[in-house]
């Protein structure tokens, strides 16, 4: 009896580091995706705002502002997408019977 309590333990403790959640996922995953999104977003806005100032002040061309207030719009329009569809999929998930 003890042999089959021990393998037991053995199998389980293999099985719960197996499913063990990690921080990272495979190979970076979803949220390391979602950083480097995160990142070149706000990468994307400084520079946008880096051009305006630039402009301003008459150190930056015309077209060069037009250049990345298209690229800030686009870029916000894409995020409020992305933000949209996570909370349609949140709700869709409230609305799922248990």
């Amino acid at each position: 009896m003890e042999l089959n309590t021990s393998l037991a333990g053995q199998i389980y403790a293999k099985a719960r580091t197996a499913a063990a959640p990690s921080p990272q996922g495979e190979a970076g995953g979803m949220g390391a995706t979602f950083v480097k999104l995160s990142e070149t977003f706000a990468q994307t806005l400084a520079s946008g705002e880096a051009t305006a100032k630039a402009a301003m002040t008459g150190d930056a061309d015309p077209h060069a502002l037009v250049q990345a207030l298209a690229s800030t719009e686009s870029a916000v329009q894409t995020v409020a997408t992305v933000r949209d569809k996570v909370v349609e999929a949140y709700q869709e998930i409230l609305r799922m019977p248990v």
